[in-house]
């Protein structure tokens, strides 16, 4: 029999493996910026379920491309042609510096997969050369290979020993990364915007650098796009924001709008896997690709990408000033609608937590970093709205 809204937490706790810390709420259905709870309560949403939801819940555009193409064909496999995949994959490759394409399910698997196609290019081209060179604070995913390029050691310690090939270097210090490059290098892997560590930017001057190093030692660059791509930063991808051109370009969560798809997108000179190499049996399944095509399509007939850049803008203005008129906030940073701030006390979560029962919707990315994602579509009435009762967050769990 269906569980009642009582049964939610103890059937969690009688089945799901233990490894979330579920906030108190069941949202029942989205639309636009908000979430409705079991109970119809509205929630501002500025997490967009971690940068996936990028032109809302339920954008009637993404919905009927999904309903169709179910009712239609679910699932072939990549053995087969389908429309869908070559669709997606025509639009994303005309408007990157990328050559070729792969569909897979996941950020972690697209990530995976450019990993060895790192792996693959260094044993073709460098000798032999199979080390990747990630950055500190850096999060690239949670298979083994990923966690593993992820440059922070608390996500290691309950895996360990952690394999072998990756190499971890200072935040921004191009002589670091100078200093790691070696014989073993084939690629070095990062985020321009780094989002689990709480929107840590990169400066233009050490990507240009870090892209000038590996023009000198043939070495990829790999920019994992999965958080900072798809117009959250006010461009397309984020790198463009730096001015910079990375060899193969990772992306997934907003991709589909909300159904999971990751991808790897390469120059043709470094695509270098082949048949056999490398497979996904649901990677660029046709409901997630026609999803994915209609949620492109709205990002840019909607302007969405526009959108980011002048409402980010807003959002980080409202913080500031916020910052100036009432106690608790330390830092504001971010890019576009990739916006996190830092409070003076540890009560990021706390802050999380009266948000909810506010109505608003954020993001704790440790215990003095609350991280906002939200959907593309957000207005500036919107903006106000959300920092308003931030505000009033932070005053209660803050005290007097």
């Amino acid at each position: 029999m269906p569980a009642t809204k009582t049964d939610w937490a103890a059937l969690e706790e009688r089945y799901y493996m233990r490894t979330f810390k579920r906030l108190p709420v069941v949202f029942e259905r989205g639309e636009g910026c908000y979430l409705y709870d079991d109970e119809g309560k509205p929630y501002l949403d500025l997490v967009s379920g971690i940068a996936v939801n990028i032109v809302g819940h339920a954008h009637p555009r993404v919905v009927e491309a999904i309903a169709q193409q179910a009712a239609r064909l679910m699932h072939t496999s990549s053995l087969y042609y389908s429309e869908p995949q070559l669709q997606l994959a025509e639009w994303l490759i005309e408007r990157s510096p990328a050559d070729r394409i792969f569909f897979a399910n996941s950020g972690a698997e697209a990530n995976e997969g450019a990993i060895k196609l790192a792996r693959k290019h260094g044993r073709t081209y460098r000798n032999g050369a199979y080390e990747v060179i990630t950055v500190g604070g850096s999060f690239h995913g949670r298979t083994l290979a990923t966690l593993a390029a992820t440059a922070q050691p608390k996500y290691h310690e309950p895996f360990l020993p952690m394999p072998d090939g990756f190499k971890y270097v200072a935040f921004n210090d191009i002589e670091a990364m100078r200093a790691a490059v070696s014989d073993k290098t084939a690629a070095i892997m990062l985020e321009c915007i780094q989002g689990e560590s709480g929107v840590h930017p990169h400066t233009a001057e050490y990507l240009q650098a870090v892209r000038r190093l590996c023009d000198e030692q043939g070495l990829l660059l790999i920019c994992d796009e999965i958080q900072c791509g798809l117009g959250r930063t006010g461009a397309f991808y984020g790198f463009q924001q730096f001015g910079i051109e990375p060899d193969v370009i990772t992306l997934a969560k907003g991709l589909a709008g909300g159904l999971p798809i990751g991808a790897f997108l390469a120059k043709e000179r470094c695509a270098v896997l082949t048949p056999g190499d490398h497979g996904s049996t649901m990677g660029g399944n046709p409901v997630c690709c026609a999803a994915a095509v209609a949620t492109m399509h709205c990002l840019e007939e909607e302007h969405l990408i526009e959108n980011a850049a002048s409402t980010g803008e807003a959002l980080i203005a409202e913080l500031r000033n916020l910052k100036e008129t009432v106690p608790g906030i330390a830092e504001v940073r971010g890019l576009g609608l990739m916006v996190a701030f830092d409070t003076t006390e540890d009560v990021a979560f706390e802050l999380v937590s009266e948000g909810l029962r506010r109505g608003v919707v954020v993001n704790a990315t440790g215990p003095c970093t609350i991280r906002l994602v939200p959907p593309l579509i957000l207005n500036e009435g919107q903006v106000e709205k959300g920092v308003g009762m931030i505000a009033d967050s932070l005053k209660a769990v803050s005290g007097p």
